[in-house]
């Protein structure tokens, strides 16, 4: 009875540290309950799994009945299970605990409380790669919007799967679709995803020069047409990493003025280009919490190969590296590292983008973009979490009262980059170290929602205030 109850002791004080991200049992605790005797997990209970299958859940629990485990392994077991559950995006809250003891067979409750999982909403962005090259560099121009809307509908089929559906006008007319992830196993191993867009733009950049991106605006014509398709397979051997592999096919056609202002914007001055491509990705994930992670290690390793003749011939290899730790209490260190190369080196316009595309960037160079064909960078940042509260909305007749979660960090960091471009032209920031650091303030929130607000600073003597909102990598 007294070994249960230490048992009990243990496993409860793991679970409110997990939760409440305080330490683990000091040392002295788990030598108290240290036992030779191993404990077997009877049966696992999960409750609160109105539209996820029970399988998903399963998949994600480091245990199993019949499984065996001395006291302090089951704690570990179970922080560990609640940690991969939340990570899976589908739950706000996940309980896991002992529930009963008999001789030495535990019954272990999995209890979850899910998301809501349809989004049907308006859709109104900038077209800008970020909010502050549209505001300073753009004026805020109002036809430079794109605007329509979008179903994103998670966890369609109780499965942990996704589909998406976007109708965009403005800037850019664009249809797109995606489903991912069809689980075409029993031990949900095995998926497929595939996707579809189809769009126009008015307006093209065409080139870079002194590191900005240089744009062709026809008010009466479309200036791009694009189309492009993927299907894949992702393998997912243990809970922590996922390997994918998949195909497609892309085409794009610009119109002769884009290609008379840029004779290499596709090869040998053509004005279309259409090619297949293949790739092979690997994600790799040991953190406490993937959208704004204080601990833990990740890793993703790209490959592709985009066209098999003269007119398209690009391999490219991109690394990414992110590590964590506690350095005391609610502070800690946080290392984002980047590595790029696209052979051969040769290659048109559109295929030299590196630095300041997507969420491939440098803090303090977000009105650059740096074009290259080799390079990459290591961030740096010290954080300490400032205030955690919760605010409490109203209650209504159909649903329970919901607390909005916020965490709000400050944080300082560095930034430092290369990148080599074999025809740099009239840019200067690539075949050059770049510098930048800064200091700022991240809010996590509702639906692992992540606003970045930074002060940067770069070598170029440049400083601004910039909004962020981003995965990890």
């Amino acid at each position: 009875m007294l070994q249960k109850w230490k048992l009990g002791l243990f496993c409860l004080s793991a679970i409110l540290c997990a939760s409440c991200g305080l330490a683990q049992p000091a040392a002295d605790t788990m030598n108290a309950v240290r036992s030779t005797a191993l404990y077997t997990v009877s049966e696992i209970f999960i409750t609160g799994n109105i539209k996820t299958r029970k399988a998903i859940i399963e998949r994600e629990l480091p245990f199993a009945p019949g499984d065996m485990y001395s006291p302090e392994e089951l704690a570990a077991k179970l922080g560990t299970a609640r940690r991969q559950l939340m990570n899976t995006a589908l739950f706000h809250h996940v309980f896991v605990a002992v529930k009963d003891f008999e001789d030495n067979r535990v019954t272990i409750q999995v209890d979850v409380k899910e998301r809501w999982y349809i989004f049907p909403a308006p859709y109104f962005k900038p077209a800008d790669r970020n909010l502050n090259q549209w505001l300073v560099e753009q004026k805020a121009d109002l036809n430079r919007i794109n605007y329509g809307a979008k179903l994103l509908y998670n966890n369609a089929t109780g499965r942990n799967d996704k589909f998406r559906l976007w109708l965009i006008n403005g800037y850019t007319k664009q249809v797109s679709l995606s489903y991912d992830r069809l689980y075409i196993d029993k031990k949900l191993k095995w998926g497929a995803a595939m996707g579809f867009a189809w769009g126009k733009n008015r307006e093209l950049n065409y080139s870079t020069v002194s590191d900005k991106q240089v744009f062709l605006k026809d008010p009466d014509n479309y200036v791009r047409h694009f189309i492009n398709g993927h299907f894949s397979f992702s393998y997912r051997p243990a809970i922590n990493n996922r390997h994918t592999f998949g195909v497609g096919f892309s085409s794009e056609q610009v119109n002769d003025t884009i290609v008379a202002l840029n004779p290499v914007y596709f090869k040998q001055g053509r004005n279309r280009t259409g090619y297949p491509f293949l790739y092979y990705t690997m994600n790799w994930f040991n953190l406490d919490y993937i959208p704004y992670p204080t601990k833990g290690y990740a890793a993703q390793v790209s490959l592709s190969k985009n066209g098999f003749n003269h007119s398209i011939n690009l391999w490219q290899l991109h690394l990414k590296a992110l590590a964590n730790w506690q350095l005391a209490s609610k502070t800690y260190m946080h290392i984002n590292v980047y590595g790029g190369l696209k052979l051969p080196f040769k290659q048109p316009y559109f295929n030299r983008r590196f630095l300041g595309y997507g969420d491939t960037y440098m803090q303090g160079y977000e009105y650059n973009v740096i074009d290259g064909m080799a390079g990459g960078y290591c961030k740096t940042t010290i954080s300490r979490q400032l205030l955690q509260f919760r605010i409490r909305m109203p209650k209504g007749k159909t649903r329970e009262m919901m607390a909005v979660p916020f965490r709000i960090f400050g944080k300082i960091y560095g930034n430092a980059g290369y990148v080599y471009n074999p025809e740099p032209g009239n840019n200067e920031l690539s075949n050059q170290m770049l510098y930048s650091g800064g200091l700022g303030i991240d809010i996590i929130t509702l639906y692992d929602v992540v606003i970045r607000l930074d002060w940067s600073f770069n070598q170029l003597g440049q400083n601004g205030l910039f909004l962020h909102r981003k995965t990890i990598f």
